[in-house]
């Protein structure tokens, strides 16, 4: 639906912009759309913290042979920028993190005791997706990803891990407001045993690895469809699924099981027997490809962010001039309290101003005359009409509760 287009919508609330001179698929997020960004990356990476996970960060950039050890190149060599070249040796823009996360691992031995092991990263990758595939934020050719890899002692603690995975984005998503069966749906992405130019060959491997993640769903007890052909080259998938406004299903966020990476990085441990054992791996995004996340949420809210989202949470507006010193002492006291506010004080009218604030999608305006000013006081209007006469303090508990709770 057109109302609901994250690229009018982006337009609009000057969220972001895509600069031809800058190149296709290489959309700029303007000061508010940063904003929200920056609010998501906050969010997950603190929420990854409390679930167990190592942030790290790691090069945009790596030897052409780092990915074509983890099999990346040349099965997404098409998706891949092209090589460059310096000091005889050739690099590559990183599609993903995976590679880098398992040479982390292999930096010094590994005892049972660090397993699972929970690598995460909010990383920015970079992919060469078709022209005619590219919009706006959900199909771009940089983005970045909440991205993790998860080093478990055996099969069983892997398909645990994948479990707990999914329990995160779950998490996330009731956070973000995003509900199961209504906003995403799941699917249980599986390979193609003929296609072997596709899919890493291990049919036995697969027919495991298939079976567990069914028996999972299944003890979920969600309700899931079944993707043929949909895998990673290197295992089968559960991804969760999300439409945009124009009817296109894209994959949102996905939790992977690897059959081939613990053989091609050699990835071990010491067990408790102190001998050394393979290693298995999950790969798994939270809350996917921000700027994916953030289209997708553009369209669900159409424009009009929860209070923790809101580029800017509350205007505040003087009723005149004479009120402007009372509402830059408003302003000071809720952005010293970490409240994200603008003060208009321009020459139009008061009821022009509450609809430019109303049309930006701010969740609250405060106004400010004779009345709040004798009695110390604000009329705080939300953005779906209701008001209420409230003092400085109150107001502040109230908004940085709303905010705190992420409602």
């Amino acid at each position: 639906m057109e109302e609901r287009d994250h690229k009018r919508l982006g337009k609009e609330l000057e969220l972001f912009y895509t600069d031809e001179t800058i190149g296709k698929g290489l959309p700029l997020l303007l000061p508010k759309g940063a904003t929200v960004r920056r609010e998501l990356e906050r969010f997950i990476v603190d929420e990854e913290l409390k679930w167990g996970y190592q942030h790290v960060y790691t090069p945009d950039i790596a030897k052409l042979e780092l990915y074509e050890k983890s099999g990346h190149y040349p099965h997404y060599k098409d998706s891949m920028y092209a090589p460059i070249e310096i000091d005889d040796d050739k690099f590559m823009l990183r599609p993903m993190t995976c590679p880098h996360h398992f040479q982390l691992f292999l930096s010094k031995p590994r005892s049972y005791r660090e397993l699972p092991m929970r690598i995460a990263e909010v990383a920015k990758l970079y992919r060469y997706e078709q022209s005619g595939e590219l919009m706006g934020l959900q199909r771009v050719r940089t983005f970045s990803l909440a991205d993790a890899h998860i080093i478990c002692r055996n099969e069983e603690e892997a398909v645990a891990e994948m479990g707990r995975a999914l329990d995160l984005i779950e998490h996330a998503n009731q956070i973000l407001g995003l509900e199961m069966g209504k906003d995403y749906r799941y699917r249980l992405s599986l390979g193609d045993r003929a296609n072997t130019e596709k899919y890493y060959k291990d049919d036995a491997g697969w027919e495991k690895a298939e079976a567990l993640l069914g028996k999972l769903m299944k003890k979920r007890g969600v309700e899931f469809v079944e993707g043929k052909d949909e895998a990673a080259f290197y295992g089968p998938k559960i991804d969760i699924q999300m439409k945009n406004a124009n009817g296109k299903e894209d994959t949102a966020f996905t939790v992977q099981y690897d059959l081939s990476s613990p053989a091609r990085f050699n990835l071990t441990y010491i067990g408790e027997d102190g001998k050394e054992h393979r290693a298995f791996v999950v790969h798994r995004s939270s809350i996917g490809s921000i700027e994916r996340t953030l289209a997708f949420l553009i369209e669900k809210y159409e424009g009009a962010f929860p209070l923790w989202l809101a580029p800017v949470q509350v205007m505040v507006l003087p009723v005149s001039e004479k009120h402007t010193d009372y509402a830059n002492e408003i302003f000071t006291a809720l952005n010293n309290a970490g409240i994200r506010t603008e003060l208009d004080a321009s020459n139009d009218s008061l009821g022009k101003r509450i609809r430019n604030a109303k049309l930006q999608k701010v969740p609250y305006c405060i106004v400010l005359g004779d009345k709040e000013k004798d009695a110390n006081l604000m009329t705080l209007e939300g953005r779906d009409g209701t008001k209420s006469e409230i003092s400085v303090t109150s107001a502040l508990e109230r908004l940085q509760k709303e905010i705190k709770d992420r409602k």
